[in-house]
């Protein structure tokens, strides 16, 4: 009877003892790459980002406005080639060899 005592005794007290519990906030988020796109042209561009050879539409910037263009799925810190073509499909502007940041300021022309 003893025996038992001690173990309901023993298993009472492991399991009133306190958890140790850490708590944090999560994972920081990763930053996100953006352009920070100045449009001086009369007319509106389509914004692209190049990367490992396949170009990705970004969004079309009206003419004569700056706009804040979000790159999803490229890395701070990728290598890429930016790409501006006027709507009328005349004119070409490339930024190459350019390192993402938070907030990489362009200006075409």
């Amino acid at each position: 009877m003893k025996k038992f005592l001690f173990a309901v005794a023993l298993i009472t007290a492991t399991a009133c003892a306190g958890r140790q519990v850490e708590v944090t906030t999560g994972a920081e988020p990763a930053a996100e790459a953006g352009i920070h796109m100045t449009n001086n042209l009369s007319q509106a561009v389509n914004v692209y980002v190049t990367t490992g050879g396949t170009d990705m539409l970004l969004k079309q910037v009206a003419a004569n406005s700056t706009e804040h263009l979000s790159v999803r799925g490229v890395g701070v810190g990728t290598n890429v080639t930016l790409k501006a073509i006027t709507v009328d499909g005349t004119r070409t502007y490339t930024r190459k060899d350019i390192a993402l940041s938070t907030m990489y300021e362009w200006r075409v022309p």
